[in-house]
């Protein structure tokens, strides 16, 4: 039976629209399946009603399918990919973006959203599962989940698109023509969250097996423990900057006059945030969640073990939400790989950008701006299981997390490697390098290394199997201290949840003396660190806290990487020179969200358009 249902559920994954429309021209108001009768079958039976359920899911995006799929983090400061002409990062990062081409993915909620709907309409018809043992209790947990998935995909969208057009909560029938304009930011958020507190009733804390052991076959459904911290996301976007008294959106209104974005600042929304927050946190350790930690005496050692070992075994104990994941995340280690890989089979494409490498701090917890002894013009004489004799210095001293998130010259090759190489190297004559790869090279000099595990062998295609963490302890933690800050400035929580989430990446302690200013600084580059390449996490942070172009985190103009076009040896000073990597488009205020597409503007004419498209 567990087998069944893990075939299931990984089929409803990785075949992303069961049962959806066929037709995408007609929009989601007023589309249906062409043969209504094959949904009445559907209801009459319990597999096909249960693959109809699973089939629900298939708008969970696998977050490490980078770079053709899941792109937010190379349309951030975090990653830049190689010429392989990667869709929409490269739309978006170019302002190429209209309302015809719009990479939106509303069809895709709609379409999921009318599923559920019909679902919710008709899952009571299925006898077969209904009069299974415990078969009440099984549908009445399948209507929580697929209640929670439906408020879900409107949050999505919203992230995407703003404040949306609420889709009706009723199936449709061919001949409706839904003319629904969009809804205030402030409407979505009420009855996205009325929507997910409402559907917790009807949800587990925890999948049992029969014999009432934790089921790992049934990870990633939705439980109250996953809900809870979704929710706590929401409402910690809800208070930030760009959705609570922002008046740059005081122009974005609907037809009839309606304002779209509140005019006035409400300090409440944070309490609520944090309160959330701390609900989240506390459900998920009741249920064994914690910060992974893998202890030992060398501070260092335990820093870079905990933070790398997270990815292939630690997220039993730290993942909230698990997604099983296709190919081992659709070839990320490959596409960060190096050439000088087991058969050289590495892509070696995805770049990360000088900004972030700047970012990640010395040992001590400095950053490279504050530590006198920092160089970028002399080579270190030593090496270390992290790098080789020759490596610059400014890769030297740095903090355990650069050493797993980043892979630069001079570092031990993150997969399995060729015969008789151990480091590697992208000076432009390397065999990592920009002249021996027409498309294949890092544009930064850097490729990302988080979530790579160094038994990968590219030449067999071994990958050890792992799901995907789509939130974890960290986040919570450092989202809780961000809510705290805002709302109760100085409250012990701040710095004890900060704290654990630094210590266990292997650095100092923050004091206990910071002012609420400097602390958010703190809070808000330990999520650029801790969270770097995670779930578009940097994407929508910079966003909601409307500081998208300003210093330290602009998302438009040049980024900066080393010179690929010079070197020919680990240690030739001409390589570390700082670049202009690539440039992307100047920010603009219409590039918070993204335009819904033309067809859909044509087919509901009460949708009013984002402002500059």
């Amino acid at each position: 039976m567990k087998n069944t249902f893990a075939k299931k559920l990984i089929l409803a994954l990785l075949i992303p629209f069961l049962f959806l429309p066929t037709s995408c021209k007609k929009g989601y108001f007023d589309t249906v399946p062409d043969n209504i009768n094959t949904i009445d079958k559907v209801f009459s039976n319990r597999a096909n009603t249960e693959r109809w359920f699973f089939g629900l899911y298939a708008g969970i995006e696998d977050i490490w399918d980078q770079p053709y799929g899941f792109q937010y983090a190379g349309i951030s400061d975090e990653l830049e990919y190689a010429n392989w002409g990667t869709g929409n990062a490269l739309t978006i990062n170019s302002g190429a973006v209209t309302s015809d081409n719009s990479p939106t993915r509303f069809e895709t909620y709609y379409q999921l959203i009318r599923n559920i709907n019909i679902f919710l309409e008709r899952v009571d018809e299925c006898k077969e599962l209904l009069e299974q043992q415990n078969g009440e209790s099984i549908v009445k947990e399948y209507k929580g989940e697929a209640r929670f998935l439906r408020a879900y995909y409107h949050w999505l969208l919203m992230k995407e698109v703003g404040p949306a057009a609420i889709a009706p909560l009723v199936s449709g029938l061919p001949n409706d023509n839904f003319q629904i304009p969009r809804s205030s930011w402030d409407e979505c958020v009420k009855f996205v969250l009325n929507e997910m507190r409402a559907s917790e009733a009807n949800l587990t804390s925890l999948h049992l097996t029969g014999s009432n052991t934790v089921d790992d076959y049934q990870v990633g459904r939705i439980t109250v423990p996953i809900a809870a911290a979704i929710e706590a996301q929401v409402l910690l976007s809800h208070a930030s900057p760009l959705f609570n008294g922002n008046s740059e959106f005081a122009d974005w209104k609907n037809f009839d006059g309606k304002q779209l974005f509140n005019q006035t600042y409400d300090p409440t929304r944070w309490q609520a945030a944090a309160e959330a927050m701390k609900r989240a946190i506390d459900l998920n350790i009741a249920q064994g969640r914690k910060l992974f930690i893998k202890q030992n005496a060398n501070l260092f050692l335990q820093g870079f073990n905990s933070t790398r070992d997270m990815f292939w075994d630690g997220w039993k104990e730290e993942g909230v939400w698990l997604r099983r994941a296709n190919n081992v995340h659709s070839g990320w280690s490959q596409h960060c790989a190096p050439k000088n890989s087991l058969s050289g089979n590495g892509w070696n494409g995805i770049g990360v950008l000088q900004e972030l490498v700047d970012d990640f701090r010395m040992v001590d917890g400095r950053t490279i701006k504050e530590t006198p002894t920092y160089s970028e013009t002399t080579f270190t004489n030593t090496s270390t299981p992290y790098y080789s004799t020759g490596t610059n210095n400014m890769y030297v001293g740095r903090e355990p997390r650069f050493y797993v998130d980043v892979t630069f010259s001079g570092s031990v090759i993150p997969v399995v490697p060729a015969a008789g190489q151990t480091y590697v190297t992208y000076f432009s004559t390397a065999s990592s390098g920009k002249k021996a790869n027409a498309r294949d090279y890092p544009k930064t000099g850097y490729t990302a290394r988080k979530n790579i595990h160094p038994n990968t062998n590219l030449s067999t295609g071994s990958n050890p199997a792992r799901p995907a963490m789509l939130i974890r302890m960290a986040e919570l933690y450092l989202s809780y201290a961000e809510a705290l800050n805002e709302s109760q400035p100085g409250h012990a929580d701040i710095l004890k949840y900060l704290n654990d989430v630094r210590t266990r990446g292997g650095i100092p302690q923050i004091p206990a003396d910071l002012g609420q200013i400097e602390m958010r600084k703190q809070i808000r580059l330990e999520r650029r660190i801790e969270l770097c390449y995670e779930s578009g996490l940097r994407f929508w942070d910079v966003r909601r806290w409307k500081i998208p172009n300003e210093p330290g985190s602009k998302q438009g103009g040049d980024f900066y990487g080393m010179n690929m076009d010079a070197g020919t040896s680990l240690s030739d000073p001409t390589f570390y020179k700082r670049v202009v990597a690539t440039s992307r488009v100047q920010w603009q205020r219409k590039f918070y969200f993204l335009p819904y597409r033309q067809n859909e503007m044509d087919r509901n004419k009460q949708i009013v358009q984002l402002p500059g498209y």
